[in-house]
């Protein structure tokens, strides 16, 4: 199998220059606030408008606040902000996830919604100093917190995780599906990095843990972030050799199946087969495989879980 070109995942977009070395600049920050451009983000949703990000100005919303107004950078001298609300406090304004309207943005407002994203989930998750217990300050623009009392710094963590579409020598894919999803809802595998191990041990270990085969020929596919809540999701393809002794392991994975692309065609038209979400790095790297017609044939019957 010849290594593929990385695939152009949704989610990795990086259009806005997260701009660092403005982080430190009380100065600038305070300026640029009122001109602004600023998600408003809570509970996992962001304020939306017919399915697009919804953009208010700092002027619009106060004075900025330092402990909840995170940077997240400049594009075309415009600077950009998010501001973490711990409440709805918004009347009249749809909020909605990621999950929902990601699929709908350009490749700017997903790179933003990703980054705000996972900079208030991990505030909202780390309020305190992990060496005293201490409640913790918000600096440099919402990307480091501080501890008062023994003046360690923090940082947002993200957890790496592999995800990896298991293939066949006649080019059949594997795909699992959760105790916990709905019928017919399957995926690739995926699982995340422990202590110490290599990206592609942990596809070797994830795969043979989930389905029981062993596999050759890893090759790397591409990475995007996955701020459900931190994740980072690194893509690989890899081939088995004995497709028959595949099994799920009864605890997490409790049905696989192999798919032609006729089969998965035909699923999809019977509706006995459901797809993950169309931002999601399992569905690129299915449609990769189906090929051409993958818009076409696969359309409907998706889900998140």
């Amino acid at each position: 199998m010849a290594p593929h070109k990385p695939l152009k995942l949704p989610l990795a977009a990086a259009e806005v220059d997260r701009a660092a070395h403005l982080r430190s600049d009380a100065t600038y920050l305070d300026s640029a606030w009122p001109d602004a451009a600023v998600l408003l983000f809570c509970d996992e949703k962001f304020a939306t408008k017919n399915n697009q990000l919804l953009f208010t100005t700092g002027a619009e919303l106060g004075k900025y606040q330092d402990q909840s107004d995170y940077f997240l950078g400049v594009k075309d001298e415009k600077p950009f902000f998010v501001r973490h609300l711990e409440s709805n406090q918004v009347a009249e304004v749809e909020f909605k996830t990621l999950r929902e309207v990601g699929s709908f943005l350009s490749a700017r407002d997903i790179g933003l919604a990703v980054h705000a994203q996972g900079l208030a989930n991990w505030h909202k998750k780390h309020p305190r100093c992990a060496l005293c217990g201490e409640k913790t300050l918000v600096v440099l623009a919402g990307s480091v917190r501080r501890c008062p009392a023994d003046q360690s710094e923090h940082y947002p963590r993200t957890d790496s995780a592999i995800i990896v579409l298991v293939k066949d020598e006649a080019d059949r894919i594997l795909l699992g599906r959760q105790k916990v999803w709905p019928k017919n809802r399957f995926s690739t595998f995926a699982g995340f990095v422990e202590p110490g191990e290599s990206f592609e041990n942990c596809v070797t270990r994830e795969v043979m843990e989930e389905a029981g085969v062993e596999l050759t020929q890893i090759n790397y596919l591409g990475s995007q972030p996955w701020p459900f809540p931190a994740s980072l999701m690194i893509a690989f393809e890899a081939i088995t050799h004995t497709p028959q002794i595949a099994r799920p392991d009864g605890e997490e994975i409790e049905e696989i199946r192999w798919f032609t692309r006729s089969d998965m065609k035909d699923a999809i038209a019977d509706k006995s087969l459901i797809l993950p979400l169309e931002i999601s790095v399992a569905r690129q790297m299915i449609k990769a495989w189906y090929g051409e017609n993958a818009d076409k044939d696969l359309v409907g019957n998706e889900s998140w879980r």
